[in-house]
């Protein structure tokens, strides 16, 4: 028995292209995000994959539906533990104007945002979910940078110590029997 989880990042949008950050600041794909999963829905369209969850954020949903009609597949499910981790008061500042505001430290500091742990858990409970759920199936799930990163960091914490998940980037994990293998990661092939 094996499950197939495919994980993709959203396509860039304006906030990205900033270096603003996100959270969960509803931002939809700028030109290049929309290109980028065009590029994405043909890479995965000679594959066989059976349902396709996304975040409810509308840069994953756009990224989503676009791969879904190159599938085939008839809807798309959205799931709010596929958000991106809520950023708190950083949310729509750059690098640059949060050292301003809070000083070179300003990771130390809680400023409203999410525990890392959270948001793994919500990643890693979702996961294990759908591959309950679904054995011997074939699942995309179109979500965040930080969950997406996060999430392998706790799933593999012997493999992922730090990722820098990219835009439109697949990762392939699988459930065979109770371990969990990762065959793919952070790969954007799709875009060179």
């Amino acid at each position: 028995m094996t499950t197939t989880i495919g994980l993709i990042r959203h396509g860039i949008t304006e906030w990205n292209s900033l270096g603003k950050a996100q959270g969960i600041s509803n931002i939809p794909l700028n030109e290049e995000g929309l290109a980028q999963a065009i590029a994405t829905a043909k890479r995965v369209y000679s594959e066989q994959w059976d349902f396709i969850y996304s975040s409810d954020l509308i840069r994953a949903l756009q990224t989503a539906e676009v791969i879904s009609n190159a599938l085939g597949i008839n809807s798309v499910t959205t799931d709010y533990r596929l958000r991106e981790i809520n950023c708190g008061q950083i949310e729509g500042t750059t690098e640059e104007e949060r050292i301003m505001k809070w000083g070179t430290d300003w990771r130390l500091k809680s400023l409203g945002m999410k525990p890392f742990e959270e948001v793994a858990k919500r990643g890693i409970d979702f996961i294990r979910e759908v591959s309950i759920k679904y054995p011997n199936k074939r699942i995309l799930i179109i979500s965040h940078g930080a969950l997406i990163g996060l999430t392998l960091q706790h799933l593999f914490p012997k493999i992922f110590t730090k990722t820098n998940i990219k835009n439109t980037s697949i990762t392939i994990i699988k459930l065979n029997e109770r371990e969990w293998e990762c065959v793919l990661f952070n790969c954007t092939k799709h875009l060179e």
